[in-house]
């Protein structure tokens, strides 16, 4: 698995959970509904920090709930 792919699936997860829309998202954190849809389309290579910080503030929990996710165990990226 990929990097972008990790956090596309991980948010994913994290928008279902709480039963958000990419909109809601949109509206609680400020990050455009396009670039949340091309973070879970996977159509970046990666993303910044910045707007993965912007998205976990408008999913109301910190980058470390975030990152805390066997999606991101070492042994699970593409060497």
């Amino acid at each position: 698995m990929k990097l972008n792919q990790a956090v596309s699936k991980r948010l994913s997860d994290l928008l279902a959970e709480r039963n958000m829309t990419q909109y809601q998202l949109y509206m609680q954190s400020g990050v455009p509904k396009s670039t949340i849809g091309n973070i879970i389309n996977c159509s970046y290579d990666s993303v910044k920090l910045r707007i993965l910080h912007e998205m976990c503030q408008g999913l109301g929990i910190g980058l470390n709930a975030f990152f805390d996710s066997p999606l991101f165990q070492e042994e699970n990226f593409d060497p």
